[in-house]
């Protein structure tokens, strides 16, 4: 687990480093930010129709090598993007279709990474390795960021793509010798022995529309789905709407924002440390923290002084990230491990809808309430939601019925007898 961390955050800065400079090049390319954000979403969209197949991919393939073949396409096109820009024939569609060719790709190894990091560990300590996972991408966010600037400086924008292969090969050369734990569900084949592992399909038998139907089947993973989505499209997107109050009712400039940037991140650090040491998450634990998460929220959208609004950020990133650990934690570990890769699937098609839907919503919220409205309103909205949720589930207590006897039946403890 040590070794898949460490490969994980240098692939985590490679794949920074290479998003930071992709959106420097399309503007050096275009000019224009429109095209910026069509190289973002043309990356992305492959999540959202073919996701569902990435994740059957994952449950029929052995992990390793799925793992490790795939990490190795991605460093193939990294190093086919960074000969272009060195040979200065990159231009705008040929990027475009390497940027959807990555997110083709990103479908199977999303999950199928995911998964071998939770192979590695017993199962109790799934929640921890998440919250390891949660910690090792904010920092090599961090720290692919801040070296993207200096290597375009030094070395030129090519070098930033090749520095990104060069980490997903170091990650498929870690692949083969990473031993997952005793009784962990590596290869999604059938074997025999015990009833758990004779309860494990055919591969022919892993179908798309199975993944599918064991989530809309599931309320713990549905009732998930609804939480985050809530959080996903009236919150969290404080870029967008922290950039505005800030900026707009606080009077704050590009400092101040910067400010408030570098105290969400500090508190996502925070809360993946705290979220490595949940043991047994939950929905409803998901469900508290989004709600506070919430409450802090419309807190935030009254900050009378960009001091207020410090000191209230800090703990919205904190309890953000370890709703998003435990989330993930439940995610992982609800479904029977030959099912794991289609629900991952199924979750990354459902987050693509939020991820494009979101942004839009909220910001016709603002245009009509601003960005303070927007942020009371989003909050409160998530709170209340899941807080009726919650008492919902509460009052549904199961009752015991009664049924009237007639003459000649038996007793519950008589028919019990006869049965057996």
């Amino acid at each position: 687990m040590r070794w898949w961390s460490v490969a994980n955050l240098v692939s985590n800065a490679g794949t920074w480093m290479q998003l930071t400079v992709q959106n420097l090049l399309v503007l050096q390319i275009t000019g224009s930010a429109a095209a910026t954000g069509l190289s973002m979403s043309v990356q992305a969209a492959p999540a959202l129709f073919v996701s569902l197949l990435g994740g059957a991919a994952v449950d029929r393939w052995p992990r390793k090598l799925t793992v490790a073949v795939s990490q190795g396409l991605l460093g193939a096109v990294a190093f086919t993007t960074a000969l272009l820009v060195a040979l200065d024939r990159i231009d705008m569609p040929s990027l475009l279709v390497l940027a959807a060719v990555t997110g083709v790709i990103a479908t199977v190894d999303g999950p199928a990474c995911a998964l071998l990091g939770n192979d590695l560990v017993p199962v109790a300590d799934v929640p921890s390795a998440i919250g390891v996972g949660a910690l090792v991408h904010s920092a090599g966010r961090l720290a692919g960021t801040a070296l993207a600037g200096v290597t375009v400086g030094f070395l030129g924008t090519s070098a930033a793509y090749a520095a990104n292969g060069l980490s997903f090969l170091f990650v498929a050369s870690v692949v083969p010798f990473l031993r997952p734990v005793h009784g962990a569900v590596r290869e999604g084949a059938v074997r025999e022995g015990s009833a758990t592992e004779r309860a494990v399909p055919d591969k022919a038998e892993m179908s798309v529309g199975q993944g599918l139907a064991f989530f809309v089947r599931r309320p713990r993973l549905v009732a998930l789905a609804a939480v985050t989505g809530l959080s996903s499209v009236f919150g969290r997107n404080y870029g967008l709407t922290l950039a505005v109050l800030v900026t707009g009712p606080l009077a704050g400039g590009a400092g101040a924002f910067g400010a408030v940037s570098t105290v969400l991140a500090v508190g996502g650090i925070l809360g993946a440390v705290l979220g490595a040491r949940l043991r047994s998450p939950s929905v409803r634990t998901v469900g508290v923290l989004a709600a506070a998460g919430g409450l802090l929220q419309a807190a935030a959208g009254l900050s009378p002084s960009l001091a207020v609004l410090l000191v209230l950020v800090l703990p919205m990133a904190v309890v953000e990230s370890v709703s998003d650990t435990a989330g993930t934690a439940v995610l992982q570990t609800d479904p029977p491990a030959h099912m794991r890769g289609r629900v991952l699937g199924v979750w990354s098609s459902i987050g693509t809808v939020w991820g494009l839907g979101g942004p839009p919503a909220l910001g016709l919220l603002m245009e009509r309430a601003g960005a303070r409205g927007a942020l009371v309103a989003g909050g409160l909205l998530i709170a209340g939601a899941i807080g009726a949720g919650l008492m919902r589930r509460r009052v549904a207590v199961p009752t015991a019925l009664r049924l009237p006897a007639k003459d000649g039946d038996m007793t519950g403890r008589e028919a019990l007898g006869t049965a057996a």
